[in-house]
């Protein structure tokens, strides 16, 4: 008890090492670490002391104490240089010879040539004066004169025109009007869906068959609402069978002329599609 009250208290080295090799020299370094930076840093400030006092000590007491002929200094001498350059200057450059001027060309041979003058005595030919505007009314304009008859239509008549296409030849039938799906106007049947799904249900009747064989479900048709708002052809896109697919296109093909569909302000073509439900009671 006694022991451990006189020890020393353990540090953060102490419990780091505690039951391992002291001896190896980590223990030892980090044992001594701030005495060694303490040694380091003093050695580096007095050693960086030593020189600025020294260089200072020396640039204030030394330098202003040197005797002046101790300065030594190098004459140059330029009269050697100075000669030679007038040496060079009183050389005489002879000037350049003059050369000979080029042998003029030879005269090539030459003829005189002036255009004939015309004499006294020689006859003046007279250009043959353009004809009158009254010549030519009853004449074609041509490279001489000739004598004929009198012509009533200077302009020649232009060609008779082609023969009238009556039959357009190799034109095949017309090319069937477009049929759209999406327009900026849709057909409607008079009285809107509403009215429209009464009349369907005032008209259908169940088929029998369906009604035995408990047939329930919808038939979906697709049908082209015409430009005068008649029905057109007619396509069962989902059946149930049992005669129910063929009521609901005699149904469809009896319904009343829709209002038609629009596109840019005229009647056009148009796809609808509608679901016929049937469901017993």
């Amino acid at each position: 008890m006694d022991n451990n009250k006189n020890s020393s208290p353990a540090n953060l080295d102490d419990i780091i090492f505690e039951h391992r090799n002291k001896t190896y020299g980590a223990y030892f370094l980090r044992k001594n670490y701030s005495k060694f930076l303490t040694k380091a840093a003093v050695y580096g400030i007095s050693s960086c002391l030593l020189l600025i006092g020294g260089a200072w000590g020396y640039q204030k007491f030394v330098v202003p104490n040197l005797a002046p002929e101790e300065i030594t200094s190098v004459e140059i001498d330029l009269s050697a240089l100075e000669e030679e350059l007038e040496e060079e200057e009183e050389i005489d450059i002879p000037p350049p010879e003059e050369e000979e001027p080029p042998p003029p060309p030879p005269e090539l041979k030459q003829v005189q040539f002036l255009p004939p003058e015309p004499k006294a005595d020689e006859e003046v030919i007279i250009e043959t004066p353009p004809p009158e505007d009254k010549d030519l009314e009853d004449a074609i304009v041509s490279t001489q004169d000739v004598e004929g008859e009198d012509v009533t239509d200077v302009f020649t008549p232009p060609p008779p025109p082609p023969p009238a296409v009556t039959k357009p030849a190799g034109l095949g039938k017309p090319k069937e009007e477009q049929i759209f799906t999406a327009v900026e106007q849709n057909p409607e049947f008079p009285g809107g869906t509403s009215e429209m799904y009464k009349y369907i249900n005032s008209k259908i009747k169940y088929p029998p068959a369906a009604q035995r064989a408990n047939i329930s479900g919808r038939v979906f048709v697709k049908f082209v609402v015409e430009k005068d708002g008649s029905i057109g052809k007619i396509d069962v896109l989902k059946g149930i069978g049992f005669g129910c697919d063929e009521e609901a296109v005699r149904v469809i093909k009896s319904m009343p002329k829709w209002n038609p569909g629009r596109q840019n302000g005229k009647n056009v073509r148009v796809f609808f599609t509608m679901p016929v439900f049937y469901q017993l009671e």
